[in-house]
């Protein structure tokens, strides 16, 4: 009886030790070194990439946004704010309806066909918006210009960079609702592109919110 009382006690005060032991390793000690090499090694990249304007943090390269006008009395959805370049588009993630706001906990893909209606005609009504918001005078969209991420939202619905061809695309419309030569804004829109990683992973991009960033360096806004 006693033995066995003994060796229970034993595996009991065994089975704290390691409890502690682990906990202390595990809990304490492997997350502050982890936090430490982070800190010290890539800051930047563990505080979030923010992104500073003016003195304040304005959003995360990692994360994209909308630039939108206030809402007024009686809307519900906000209109584009065309002095700035504007996102891909995004997509609520359940309910697929417009998130203009980019106010997510959730985020996705519409998870629609290619071939399904309402997908196609999301597609047709950006399209038509796109042409109309980037017209101007002696410079007017061609349909057949538009690029594919103009249109649709990215697998995440949250990506903050667009294609080389749709900040061109954009380029006399920024200059224009700036007051700016095109080719100022063009040559900001050529200092912004990144090019493939190590030269032939993924797609040249342009980060939105860096690229508004310099805009409103440039403009004074």
């Amino acid at each position: 009886m006693n033995n066995s009382l003994g060796s229970t006690a034993r595996m009991l005060g065994a089975g704290l030790r390691a409890l502690l032991v682990l906990t202390l390793i595990c809990g304490v000690v492997y997350p502050l070194a982890v936090t430490g090499v982070a800190q010290a090694l890539f800051s930047d990249k563990a505080n979030g990439s923010e992104i500073t304007s003016g003195g304040r943090v304005v959003g995360s390269s990692l994360i994209g946004q909308r630039y939108d006008v206030p809402l007024k009395d009686g809307e519900e959805t906000a209109a584009p704010d065309l002095r700035w370049f504007q996102p891909r588009p995004s997509n609520v993630l359940g309910t697929n309806g417009v998130n203009t706001q980019y106010a997510l906990i959730l985020s996705g893909a519409t998870n629609r066909s290619g071939d399904n209606p309402e997908l196609i005609q999301w597609v047709k009504d950006a399209k038509a918006a796109v042409v109309k918001d980037n017209s101007t005078a002696g410079h007017p969209v061609n349909p057949s210009d538009v690029p594919a991420d103009a249109v649709t939202s990215s697998g995440s619905g949250l990506d903050p960079h667009i294609s080389p061809e749709y900040a061109k695309l954009q380029v006399n419309r920024v200059a224009e609702k700036n007051h700016l030569d095109a080719r100022r804004v063009a040559a900001l829109v050529a200092a912004h592109t990144d090019d493939r990683v190590l030269g032939f992973i993924g797609e040249p991009r342009v980060n939105v919110l860096q690229l508004n960033v310099a805009l409103r360096a440039l403009t004074g806004h």
